[in-house]
């Protein structure tokens, strides 16, 4: 999502949900997955796109492109086989797997079903797709299960290859995302260990703003679209923009007052690694520590559900996470649709 510039028509969105607990469930361990191909700015100026212009708007500086044959389920199988290895769980002890991605392998049979035969365990699997807020809605909802005991084992990835959505001749768009994968093993935890508060929401309203509009039951795919390009990812980044830093300052706020934090009680913060000029205009409208904001989109991009994931598993594994941390993750994007979490390492 580039920034706004210039008069644009001015649209309201909603930013306020629900509020909720789940508590008693831990974070066991993460993992994630990237392809090797890096894809730096100049790389793409053979496409026409200005790599100062990319910079200067987005902050991002490279990204990762997923080679041809390389599926969605593929770097969901790496990064889940990074996070049970370190978790020293078995494939076979994993009792749900949940993934969360707009761009699966296939329609059907799910991503996560492609997933469950690679890793050979028997759990249960199924897709959610909240787009670019998906993490955030598989780790809630694995949370749940693991919180009623439905679950002992929850395998939560986010996963997409934003790289095959986006039209490579939109030159604004094109550079903003990269593929990756992320992972999180969910398992029973201590009473004040998991989601202290967390608000899932929605605004259909929004839904034409970023959207891939062919390929549905509503417009199935015709040589007459592919010639036209609309399989390809759409997206008005101007509303999308201000909508993205009111959801993330007011869901903030939201989470910490159910809570009963504040800002100086969370230790990192975590957003959905669309545009750093979205996090900065956020982290700047509440006051955060800017030590405390996590950024690696300059190096990844915009990788959409596996965004968070990949945050949180760089912060894991540099050993600056400690149990008893607080993490605020927000995610944000199509639907339009969001999620931000207070959660107890």
């Amino acid at each position: 999502m580039t920034s706004p510039a210039g008069p644009s028509k001015e649209v309201q969105f909603a930013t306020h949900g629900a509020l909720r607990r789940v508590t008693g469930v831990r974070i066991a361990a993460t993992g994630l997955s990237v392809p090797a191909e890096v894809v730096r700015n100049e790389d793409l100026a053979r496409l026409g796109c200005d790599p100062e212009w990319i910079v200067k708007r987005t902050g991002i500086h490279e990204r990762r492109h997923a080679p041809a044959g390389v599926a969605t389920s593929d770097l969901a199988f790496e990064a889940a086989q990074r996070c049970l290895e370190q978790a020293h769980v078995s494939p076979r002890d994993v009792d749900l797997i949940l993934v969360a991605t707009a761009t699966p392998d296939t329609f059907m049979p799910s991503t996560a079903c492609h997933l469950q035969r690679r890793l050979k365990s028997p759990a249960a699997a199924v897709d959610l797709n909240a787009a670019c807020a998906g993490f955030m809605y598989a780790l809630v909802t694995g949370m749940q299960f693991v919180k009623t005991g439905c679950s002992h084992h929850t395998l939560v990835v986010g996963a997409d290859i934003m790289s095959r959505m986006v039209n490579p001749a939109d030159k604004k768009t094109y550079p903003l995302f990269g593929d990756g994968a992320g992972a999180a093993l969910l398992v029973p935890g201590a009473d004040d260990q998991g989601i202290l508060s967390y608000t899932l929401g929605a605004d259909g309203a929004g839904s034409d703003y970023l959207c891939q509009r062919v390929g549905g039951t509503r417009e199935p795919l015709t040589a007459a679209a592919l010639a036209e390009g609309r399989q390809y990812l759409h997206m008005d980044g101007k509303p999308v923009f201000r909508w993205a830093v009111r959801v993330i300052a007011d869901s903030t706020r939201d989470v910490l007052g159910a809570a009963g934090m504040t800002i100086q009680d969370i230790d990192w913060f975590l957003f959905h690694q669309a545009n750093r000029r979205i996090v900065d205009a956020a982290a700047d409208e509440l006051g955060l520590d800017p030590q405390k904001v996590l950024v690696n989109l300059d190096r990844f991009g915009n990788t959409s559900a596996a965004s968070i994931p990949l945050v949180l598993d760089e912060l894991n594994r540099s050993e600056r996470l400690r149990r008893g941390q607080t993490l605020l993750m927000c995610g944000f994007g199509a639907g339009l649709a969001w999620g931000t979490t207070v959660v107890r390492w």
